[in-house]
């Protein structure tokens, strides 16, 4: 048997290491209702932990946060992401 994807559309955010950056993806991961961290080294790098459905997964610089269709949250590579989906104009 084979099968594809359905469509459906998400809300994601990039994590960059700006401030702006880092608020837009708080603000869509606690909507999700999720616990989410940001730890910001000496050195500028930073990275995330998300609570998710299946435990704490850390983001790092350039991944896509995710909130989902039933409004989980998650961490996704860039690669991946953008083989997956395609940005929506409303």
């Amino acid at each position: 048997m084979k099968f594809k994807k359905r469509p459906v559309v998400i809300e994601a955010e990039q994590f960059l290491p700006n401030d702006e950056s880092i608020d837009k993806v708080m603000s869509l991961a606690s909507q999700g209702s999720r616990q989410v961290s940001v730890t910001r080294l000496p050195d500028g790098k930073c990275t995330m932990h998300i609570q998710t459905l299946e435990g704490v997964m850390e983001a790092s610089v350039g991944d896509w946060i995710i909130r989902g269709i039933q409004g989980e949250v998650y961490p996704c590579k860039p690669d991946i992401f953008n083989g997956t989906y395609e940005r929506v104009y409303e």
